[in-house]
């Protein structure tokens, strides 16, 4: 079994910064694309950035030019950097895989982290 843990999330005031890790533990996996998505109270669950295995990248139009999505292959891990955060950004910050286990492609979630931000 595969399982992708966040941290990093907590209250921040308009302007600040956070960072956001998520790493993947088990055994004989392999990662291709990972992800974060955001679901603020009442809305659907989005997708904020993904990073391909070979590092492209892409953003939601919300965040391009503040959040920078990165990943470290060797660590299993992906990371968000958010800058010049809004109170519009506060939601539950999920990161998302797919995994390449016993020949098997598998989406997986972890289990979120708040990320709040005060005006």
């Amino acid at each position: 079994q595969v399982q992708l843990v966040e941290s990093g999330g907590g209250l921040v005031q308009a302007g600040g910064s956070l960072r956001l890790s998520c790493a993947a533990s088990g055994s004989d996996f392999s990662i291709n694309a990972m992800r974060w998505y955001r679901q603020a109270p009442g809305a659907q669950r989005d997708l904020v950035a993904d990073i391909s295995r070979s590092g492209t990248t892409t953003y939601a139009d919300s965040v391009k030019g503040r959040f920078t999505i990165s990943r470290d292959n060797a660590k299993n891990s992906v990371f968000l950097v958010m800058n010049g955060l809004k109170p519009e950004d506060t939601a539950v910050y999920y990161c998302n895989a797919d995994i390449f286990r016993l020949r098997t492609l598998t989406n997986y979630w972890g289990q979120g982290t708040q990320v709040t931000v005060s005006s």
